[in-house]
């Protein structure tokens, strides 16, 4: 189910959208939720959807270790090169929106090291509802929950929910072994976000992540067209 909110494509840009030598930097989406809501599997999914036409990478925070970049190197959904971690050593959010230099300097790498690239997508550890990605390191954000987490979490709202550019309602398939109610959830998101749009996916479906990268496509399409 996706409910089909407009949106006018990419958030207001805070940061310089070029690199130094004047050349139009990579649009940056920032992946946000709470632990094991699905985001790295989510991330992964994008990256096999989307690289035979976006030149892309990837950058992940983790607290103390380097897990969610390893789970995407294995599963070789981009060349090793175009992924790197950032251990955080603190709450994800520090590194995401407080103090962002770690996660600036790691997509700013990227792109001096690769060459010129459309896409960077920057996966927040896991974090609670509070977490929102700062506007000088990405231009949009998605914020991704899952089912089993309660299907009271849109009614509750909280900043990821309420103001992220994109809301995901992830592991759908899962709705009928936790009791979950789908339509109540998608009817809250909606009250909750206006206008915002909302995906509610399962991976484990023929759609997938399709959904989600079509929102992506429009953000590069928006952002390219404005820069």
């Amino acid at each position: 189910m996706h409910l089909d909110h407009s949106h006018d494509g990419p958030a207001a840009v805070s940061a310089d959208a070029h690199r130094p030598d004047g050349a139009r930097r990579a649009l940056r989406i920032g992946l946000g939720g709470p632990v094991g809501s699905g985001k790295t599997a989510t991330v992964a999914a994008l990256c096999r959807e989307l690289r035979d036409t976006l030149s892309m990478a990837v950058v992940t925070n983790d607290i103390y270790t380097r897990e969610d970049a390893e789970f995407l190197l294995r599963e070789a959904v981009l060349p090793p090169e175009r992924i790197t971690a950032v251990e955080t050593g603190a709450c994800p959010h520090t590194a995401i929106r407080d103090d962002i230099s770690a996660n600036l300097e790691a997509v700013e790498d990227l792109e001096d090291e690769i060459g010129p690239l459309d896409l960077i997508l920057v996966e927040s550890g896991g974090d609670n509802l509070t977490a929102t990605f700062s506007r000088g390191l990405v231009d949009a954000q998605v914020f991704v929950i899952d089912v089993a987490g309660g299907d009271d979490i849109p009614r509750k709202g909280g900043p990821g929910v309420t103001t992220a550019d994109l809301l995901v309602i992830n592991k759908t398939d899962l709705a009928p072994y936790v009791g979950s109610d789908l339509d109540r959830m998608a009817s809250d998101a909606a009250s909750q976000r206006g206008e915002l749009p909302v995906i509610l996916q399962s991976l484990r479906t023929e759609t997938g992540v399709k959904p989600i990268a079509d929102w992506v496509r429009e953000q590069h399409s928006a952002w390219t067209s404005r820069t």
